[in-house]
């Protein structure tokens, strides 16, 4: 007998504490928003930003549309938060990432490799890169990264020794998944990390990524660079 669901839950609690803000703020204004105004009123990196309410399109959260413009100029894409008696049908997103766990652990020759691969792109993607010529020390560089951790849902905790940090990780948001396919998805996490501190071009890197050593708590291993 089958004892897991075939959809996901939409509550807040599932969508995460960042895409749920977002999610928020779109179900409050009284027009369509911009990936700038969200980014600057959930206080989220742009790409970040524009990360959730894309998820939230194809949730079928929010829609997504071009700006009608009277004044020259390249029009927005704006986000506006569907009506919420809408009948937008169930979603299996979960489903969908076993499903494409399963075929990277399964098919791909090197999945751990692939899977970190794909983890440092996402990461480089969802940094907040810095301006050119700016230092960004260990400190600084391990603060970015906690953020896109804390936007991806993983409910960073604080860096307590500077020399060999390590930052806990108290919430997964692919638990379930995870727990199934470590090799897969915990090695996505750890390219995602090392991607944000190459991006940001931090004397740090993310060295490994302990699962589970707790049954909510994961330990992220950094190495600071002397050089």
């Amino acid at each position: 007998m089958r004892e897991r669901p075939l959809t996901d839950v939409t509550s807040s609690a599932a969508l995460g504490e960042s895409r749920a803000r977002v999610l928020d703020l779109l179900r409050a204004a009284d027009q369509p928003l911009g990936v700038q105004q969200v980014a600057a009123a959930t206080s989220l990196h742009a790409n970040t930003a524009r990360f959730h309410l894309d998820n939230l399109v194809e949730a079928g959260l929010a829609e997504r549309h071009v700006e009608d413009r009277t004044q020259p100029g390249r029009p927005r894409m704006v986000y506006q938060a569907t009506a919420l008696d809408s009948a937008a049908g169930q979603r299996s997103y979960q489903l969908l990432a076993t499903m494409l766990t399963t075929l990277v652990a399964g098919e791909l020759p090197q999945p751990r490799q692939a899977a970190i691969a794909a983890g440092q792109e996402w990461g480089r993607y969802l940094a907040e890169r810095p301006t050119p010529f700016e230092r960004v020390d260990a400190e600084d560089g391990i603060r970015r990264l906690s953020a896109v951790l804390a936007d991806a849902g993983f409910a960073p905790g604080t860096v307590e020794d500077a020399e060999k940090p390590v930052i806990p990780l108290r919430h997964c948001p692919f638990r379930e998944i995870a727990q199934q396919h470590r090799e897969v998805v915990c090695s996505l996490h750890l390219g995602l990390m090392q991607g944000v501190l190459a991006e940001v071009r931090a004397p740090v890197t993310a060295q490994r990524l302990d699962p589970f050593v707790e049954p909510s708590l994961c330990l992220a291993h950094l190495t600071v660079s002397n050089s």
